[in-house]
């Protein structure tokens, strides 16, 4: 196999079009439609659901799913990511995960008071698939690029994943709204279709992705034990983590930030739905309005980063979600809410792309990049668990979502305590 030449145009063009083709689950199906679709089906078929042993309120168990879905992905990603360095298989496995998230979300078209399991299953392996692509995707990104092109080139992945899932979002917005016009009986089938167009949006625009990505290469050698060296591969790559003190810090700090802007990220409209009483189309608007301003949040903190540097740029853009989660408490009606959401557009874009390029000019050149990344992904998810899980239990427990506040808060303030460690870094300087 060829080696890759850096700054291929083309390349880098095909590698920001699986930000186009995958972007479509995170809203419509993590941010938008699927979770307001998922509580009216759950309201409706009682107060308590089963799920696995457990009984538990049906306002709190699209958290639980969330926290198993990502902890599976947390398991299962730092193993798969070595096998795939150590075998040269890392096209192999991303199509495998894009396909599996991709075909999860057209069963979502299934999903109704009759068949629980299938919206219970499939949203946890479509949060399987996306997370795990993901993995090996951003793998990809220092082998494509050099570390000057880093912010922009992820800025640019991010903006076309904000672009493309704001169209398809407004066709099936249209398609919902316009019920009647389009003969249907009520808004169910309308959102149960938008999760059929998610899945096919997804695995047609990866394909162009996986046309130019680089060929694997061949295995390193015959009747290999690919488990036991994966796992040699993930022990490798930590041990050499242990003793980067920079990429340490950075991660911790990722860990907590990351966790409370996650968990904001993906309840925010449940928060809308439930602590406000906001109409299902305000909430759907308020979530285009983000992502269009996401574009210009990625491109204006990648201009900041080259001013400023990663670290200083990182810490204001966290200090503004703080004020954010803070602001939160009170906010009494659903205009309040829609300015909000604006600002965390515009930090949603800059934070997202700009950890990403910080965590690959952290990462010492190596041919172990998945192994590097599913670290990464390891932090998000585990992160994300645990952030959506300790949500979960607040409201759980004390009956009042915006208690969780508190804890959001308290994670914000730990990863950038962690993040002004790193202020004499490499990655701070301009």
């Amino acid at each position: 196999m060829k080696d890759i030449v850096k700054n291929n145009p083309k390349l880098i063009n095909a590698w920001c079009m699986y930000d186009w083709a995958n972007s479509v689950y995170s809203l419509t199906i993590t941010t938008a439609v699927f979770p307001i679709y998922f509580l009216e089906v759950i309201k409706a078929s009682g107060k308590e659901v089963s799920l696995l042993w457990f009984t538990v309120p049906n306002k709190v168990i699209y958290n639980y799913l969330l926290t198993i879905a990502f902890l599976s992905i947390a398991l299962i990603n730092p193993l798969l990511s070595g096998i795939a360095d150590y075998s040269g298989k890392k096209k192999t496995f991303m199509k495998f995960f894009a396909w599996l998230g991709a075909f999860s979300c057209t069963m979502l078209y299934f999903f109704d008071t009759d068949t629980l399991w299938v919206g219970f299953l499939f949203s946890i392996l479509a949060s399987v698939g996306y997370a795990g692509s993901l993995v090996f995707y951003n793998a990809y990104l220092p082998e494509i690029t050099t570390e000057d092109n880093f912010d922009k080139v992820s800025a640019r992945g991010f903006s076309l994943g904000y672009a493309g899932s704001v169209i398809l979002l407004i066709i099936n917005l249209l398609m919902i709204e316009m019920y009647e016009t389009l003969g249907f009986k009520n808004k169910a089938e309308p959102s149960r279709i938008s999760f059929l167009t998610v899945g096919i949006w997804w695995f047609a625009f990866s394909l162009y992705t996986f046309y130019h990505l680089p060929h694997d290469k061949k295995n390193k050698s015959d009747n290999i034990n690919y488990l036991r060296k994966g796992y040699d591969e993930i022990n490798n790559v930590f041990r050499k983590i242990r003793h980067h003190p920079t990429l340490k810090k950075f991660l911790l700090g990722f860990f907590f930030y990351n966790m409370a802007f996650q968990t904001i990220m993906y309840l925010a409209t449940i928060f809308g739905s439930e602590q406000l009483n906001i109409p299902t189309s305000g909430l759907i608007i308020t979530v285009l309005i983000i992502q269009v301003i996401a574009i210009a949040g990625a491109y204006l903190f990648s201009i900041s980063s080259s001013k400023l540097g990663n670290v200083k740029t990182l810490l204001l853009a966290l200090a503004v979600s703080l004020l954010v989660c803070i602001s939160a408490w009170f906010v009494r009606s659903e205009y309040q809410f829609y300015g909000l959401a604006c600002i965390v557009g515009i930090v949603m874009g800059g934070l997202q792309s700009l950890s990403r390029a910080t965590y690959s000019k952290l990462i010492p050149q190596s041919n172990d990049n998945a192994s590097y990344f599913s670290f990464y992904e390891l932090t998000d998810k585990t992160g994300t668990s645990i952030g959506i899980a300790v949500y979960g239990i607040i409201t759980h427990a004390t009956g009042n979502m915006k208690n969780t506040i508190f804890g959001l808060a308290a994670f914000f303030l730990l990863g950038m305590y962690l993040l002004t460690t790193l202020m004499n870094s490499k990655v701070n300087k301009t």
